[in-house]
């Protein structure tokens, strides 16, 4: 945290791939190339996301860009419960989500739960299957979004410590 002002959020470069998306469609999709490399290695975190989309394509007959997005909407959290501490006592206060942090969390999210999966082989197939699941409103992704929704809703009575 520095001491002077903000740090300007840098933009990603946008995808070479998929020249045909909108640009900020493609900002998205390097980022979500970013959150699932590991390592450093970035080639083959490409060659992981690149490869669930043509399985995506095969077996949606779908756009795999369309598909992706319907995924991470499906995913993308509205409301989350933060810890406020009040008088020596701390209350899960529900907030509304930013939409920067709430990408992130859903890109997370799936990512997370796609290399949780054990019913597939490889990265490829398991990242594909995730998202297959997501934009169909199925998958442990989007449990774990309605898992925090319903966090949140049941937190309501603390809604008035927000701040």
């Amino acid at each position: 945290m520095p001491r002077k002002g903000e740090v300007p959020k840098r933009k990603v470069l946008p995808d070479p791939k998929y020249t045909d998306a909108p640009m900020e469609t493609r900002r998205r999709l390097t980022k979500f190339i970013n959150v699932v490399m590991q390592d450093g290695k970035k080639s083959t975190a490409e060659k992981i996301v690149y490869g669930a989309f043509d399985i995506v394509s095969e077996k949606a007959k779908d756009d795999p860009i369309k598909v992706w997005e319907r995924a991470l909407s499906n995913v993308r959290p509205r409301v989350e419960v933060k810890s406020r501490r009040v008088g020596g006592s701390t209350y899960p206060v529900p907030v509304d989500v930013r939409p920067d942090r709430s990408l992130a969390l859903g890109m997370r999210w799936v990512i997370s739960y796609a290399r949780g999966r054990k019913t597939e082989r490889t990265m490829t197939e398991r990242l594909a299957m995730e998202l297959l699941d997501a934009s169909q409103n199925r998958g442990a992704a989007v449990k774990k979004r309605e898992d925090t929704h319903k966090m949140a809703d049941a937190n309501k009575a603390f809604a008035h410590y927000r701040w």
